[in-house]
């Protein structure tokens, strides 16, 4: 069955859920490629850490967005906006069905709904405000994003510097809540987009995140952590698994605490995923059990309404 127009596939929910699996399988039934919508797979030396695609798995269908940055090139979620709109111009010139997953709900609006217009930010801004983050911690930048954008610090990951410090960005550029950004009116977009949700009860997910970790941590998660130790301070790595390991690696903690921190913070980033996709009436939601050949046929309904 081909699709009536050119159709965006997004295979989205919480992590560990097994969204990899499932836009393998969809993409070797519609015989097209697969565009990756995780922030923290982009980076070349993070890969145990972010359960990146096997081998065996980025050969089974054409992967983008795997890998192909540096932790050291500046990366923002507007350059995966644009990278990915020319890439799908170019995929649906040949095909008419693309499929794009990820657990990063930013990414996925980035690429289907278009990004909120911002201020420009200066770099003397937020060299400062990293400056701040290193001289001061963590505590001091939230304090100031609680007192001058109480709505955005209820959304936010309290200890995810990155997004503590762009929201700060923002709001001494503008002079105005980072909050009264977002939400803007969307842009159009020259395909159609079709969502597939995957999910399972919070006991069932949290179990499933709980043996990654123990997983990556049996790979070598901690000795590709201590690699990149000297650079602990950029952006890419300000993320779960790599930070709670950076503290134990700074003998603030024991490796059985980092490892349990390291469950606890993903479990929490589940939450925030699942909370993001929530709001999206669109979403077609399958338990995690089921059969893709079922999901398939639904996709294939969907189309034909």
């Amino acid at each position: 069955m081909s699709f009536q127009q050119p159709t965006l596939i997004c295979v989205v929910g919480p992590t560990a859920i097994g969204k990899t699996k499932l836009a393998i399988e969809i993409a070797k039934a519609f015989n097209t490629e697969i565009l990756s919508a995780d922030s923290r797979q982009f980076f070349k030396e993070m890969t145990i850490g972010t359960a990146v695609p096997s081998s065996e798995e980025l050969a089974a269908a054409p992967h983008h967005f795997i890998q192909n940055k540096n932790i050291f090139e500046p990366y923002s979620v507007g350059d995966f906006e644009t990278e990915a709109l020319q890439l799908l111009d170019r995929l649906f010139s040949s095909k008419n069905v693309v499929v794009m997953v990820g657990g990063s709900g930013l990414y996925v609006d980035a690429v289907t709904k278009g990004l909120d217009e911002f201020p420009k930010i200066s770099k003397k801004t937020r060299e400062q405000l990293n400056s701040e983050l290193e001289e001061k911690g963590l505590e001091a930048l939230q304090k100031e994003l609680i007192e001058n954008d109480p709505i955005y610090y209820e959304k936010v990951d309290h200890q995810n510097p990155h997004r503590i410090i762009r929201a700060l960005e923002v709001i001494r550029t503008s002079g105005k809540p980072y909050s009264s950004f977002l939400n803007q009116e969307k842009k159009e977009r020259s395909f159609k987009t079709l969502y597939v949700g995957l999910t399972a009860d919070r006991e069932k997910t949290y179990d499933r995140i709980n043996k990654r970790v123990d997983i990556m941590m049996e790979a070598g998660l901690l000795e590709e952590v201590e690699k990149l130790e000297p650079h602990k301070n950029l952006n890419a790595l300000q993320t779960v698994g790599y930070r709670e390991l950076f503290d134990y690696l700074k003998g603030n903690s024991t490796l059985e605490e980092a490892v349990s921190e390291i469950k606890k913070n993903t479990r929490r980033f589940a939450k925030r995923q699942n909370t993001w996709f929530k709001k999206n009436e669109s979403i077609l939601w399958f338990d995690y059990t089921t059969a893709t050949s079922e999901i398939i046929k639904k996709i294939k309904l969907k189309n034909a309404l």
